[in-house]
């Protein structure tokens, strides 16, 4: 069955466009695609590239703030330019590009020319990785503002209640898609493959949201002969910023005394721009100014793929390792209803005026308690942890292999009673790099060794002490079967004899002990906080300013999520604080006092109705009474087509 709509014929199923069903298998493959490579991300930074906790953090998070301020290009490309087919497709394939590019990067055979299971070419990796992240970025930000909305302009007027299914669908793939990734990235992660040496298996985890990313782009474009396509309309931001620019440079040409003030800055702009414009962006800077304490409250919740990743990379666990990671997506599908449907109106009854900006507020203030908990977690951790040298320091444990018990003495005055096959109790920490060694044996044995600054090395007595040098385990020749869990966050040495028939276990450092369990409070409280902060601030956002302002205030959100990953960016690279728990507490202390900064505002801020501002600057213009009355009847009595073609506008950012 088909049906006519602005000359275009779109079939059905179930009442339904068929060509939705495309559009529905492509987002949740997309989201799949981005949420799986973003689980795994920071790992890759920190154990393939070997960069430490704070640049890993730093690139993932300038990663993050780039894919935030992307959108907005894209929505300017679509509206202004290519139209939503074209961007999707155009954008689509850069990401395709992108996604097996990073997944490339991520094969150590590459460059691994002595076989040793690392790669020899560290500089190729890094380029390849970079080149992929910032085509992803380009691509996945670019499409976020176009596919909800083209999805919306395939249905008919008379197909409300199949639009409202399908954006509840829509959201649902997300979700889906986020959740599924984020449970089996890790997981493909864990794996271990190689064509030479096998390692922890990256090209794997990268390689199917690759693939993933091919296939949405496959299943998008075989629907393309079935989709309703609309020609580009104007982008509303460009608007905004060109009667903006006006009004500051009117406002400069005119700052003499001599002429008269005017009621607000933007009414400078009266000269050149519509009066009904004028007062729709008034409303919009008035949330945009609400908006300026905002990013702090990202600058913690995107901590939770970076900071609170590698605090799990800390802590013992097993299958609760891949759990912790699914967290999140499955407390937001069960928090979101339990919110609106339970909490939210349960305080209303109680008679407390819980406000969206006030809802805002404690939100900010469960994420401050998150980074709180995490902070308490971190110095059980640090309890367990092992004292590394400084950078000036050396460490150094000795192993002895040989027949008899050993006293062994380490210039200046260390001395240390080591049995056969057995090691010093810990290592040992010195502030100088030239040691002297000497063994009690007849004759004495004395040797000199160099330490490295800041490392920790072995020294091996074998059963002839005369030589105490590095040895190689050569196989072929006999075999020796062993067994052994290792513990999450352990290191050890095995001593192997030549006859192959005890070996001799030393444990160079202890398991982790803290259970990745105690992650879960914190998980919960950041959640939390964004159900209230997040979810409600959208809400509030779109309901004081006009509907075709919603791309405005959807691009102004999106700016806070980007300049909150910037803060992390900068606080990791320049804070260098000594602890992991004091930075957690410094951020803690931030948004709560950006939390108190926010209320104040919030308390001074003046609810409108963005309809009725409008209908009065209409009435100045000189519209009749009888055309207001019945735009106003018309909007508060919007039927369900009405209200969803306004859903179809709020998605287009």
């Amino acid at each position: 069955n088909t049906v006519n709509n602005s000359n275009k014929k779109t079939a059905e199923c179930c009442g339904y466009p068929i060509s939705i069903f495309f559009i529905v298998v492509n987002e949740f493959c997309e989201r799949f695609s981005y949420y799986g490579m973003r689980a795994v991300l920071v790992l890759y930074f920190r154990y393939f590239l070997l960069w430490d906790d704070d640049l890993a953090t730093s690139i993932y998070h300038a990663f993050v703030a780039l894919c935030y301020l992307t959108p907005i290009l894209g929505a300017i490309i679509a509206d202004s330019w290519l139209g939503k087919f074209k961007t999707i497709i155009y954008l689509s394939i850069v990401y395709a590009i992108g996604q097996v590019t990073m997944a490339i990067s991520t094969i150590h055979d590459i460059t691994d020319a002595n076989r040793d299971g690392t790669p020899d070419n560290f500089t190729f990796h890094i380029a390849l990785s970079m080149l992929g992240l910032i085509l992803i970025a380009l691509g996945t930000g670019g499409i976020k503002p176009c596919v909800a909305a083209f999805g919306g302009d395939q249905f008919q007027e008379h197909q409300s209640r199949q639009l409202n299914t399908f954006f509840s669908v829509f959201y649902l793939c997300i979700n889906a898609g986020s959740l599924l990734s984020t449970l089996i990235t890790p997981v493909l992660r864990a794996q271990e493959c190689g064509i030479h040496t096998q390692q922890q298996c990256y090209p794997l985890a990268f390689g199917v949201p690759a693939v993933l990313m091919v296939i949405s782009l496959v299943v998008f474009i075989a629907g393309s002969g079935m989709y309703v396509k609309t020609d580009p309309e104007g982008n509303i931001m460009w608007s905004v910023c060109k009667c903006i620019g006006f009004a500051i440079k009117n406002r400069f040409r005119h700052r003499s005394s001599s002429y008269p003030k005017r009621e607000h800055w933007m009414d400078w702009a009266n000269e050149k721009y519509d009066k009904l414009l004028i007062a729709q962006i008034k409303m919009v800077l008035k949330v945009l100014f609400l908006y300026i304490p905002l990013p702090m409250f990202w600058t913690l919740f995107d901590q939770k793929g970076s900071r609170w990743t590698l605090q799990a990379t800390t802590m013992s666990g097993d299958f609760v390792s891949i759990l912790i990671s699914t967290v999140n997506p499955i407390l937001i599908l069960t928090l979101v209803p339990i919110m609106d449907r339970l909490i939210f109106p349960l305080i209303q009854k109680c008679g407390l005026n819980f406000s969206p900006l006030k809802r805002m507020t404690v939100g900010m203030l469960f994420a401050a308690m998150a980074f709180v908990s995490a902070a308490l977690v971190q110095i059980e951790i640090d309890k367990t942890l092992p004292n590394f040298p400084s950078s000036s320091e050396s460490q150094l444990k000795v192993v002895n292999t040989y027949s008899t018990t050993l006293n062994v003495t380490i210039s200046p005055n260390e001395h240390l009673l080591i049995e056969s096959f057995g090691s010093s109790a810990d290592y040992v920490t010195f502030d100088h790099q030239d040691i002297t060694v000497s063994l009690n044996t007849n004759p004495v044995i004395t040797k000199a060794f160099s330490l490295i600054k800041g490392g920790r090395q072995t020294l091996i007595i074998p059963s002839d002490p005369t030589v105490m040098r590095d040895f190689v385990l050569r196989h072929g020749e006999q075999w020796c079967e062993f067994s052994r869990k290792f513990g999450f966050g352990a290191s050890y040495t095995f001593l192997i004899p030549s006859t192959c028939e005890s070996i001799t276990e030393v444990e160079d450092m202890k398991p982790n002990s803290v259970h990745m369990a105690l992650q879960i409070p914190q998980y919960f409280l950041i959640t939390t906080g964004e159900v209230m902060f997040s979810v409600t601030g959208l809400q509030f956002s779109y309901s004081q300013a006009p509907k075709n302002m919603k791309s405005v205030l959807q691009a102004g959100w999106l700016c806070t999520n980007a300049v909150g990953n910037i803060i992390v960016l900068i606080v990791a690279e320049l804070g260098k604080l000594p602890k992991q728990w004091a930075e957690y507490l410094l951020f803690a202390s931030l948004l709560v006092a950006v939390s108190i900064i926010f209320s104040i505002m919030a308390y001074f801020y003046t609810y409108i109705d963005p309809a009725e501002i409008e209908a009065q600057v209409r009435k100045e213009q000189g519209l009749e009474p009888e055309e207001m009355e019945k735009e106003t009847i018309e909007m508060e009595e919007k039927d369900e087509d009405q209200k969803n073609e306004q859903g179809v506008k709020q998605t287009k950012i």
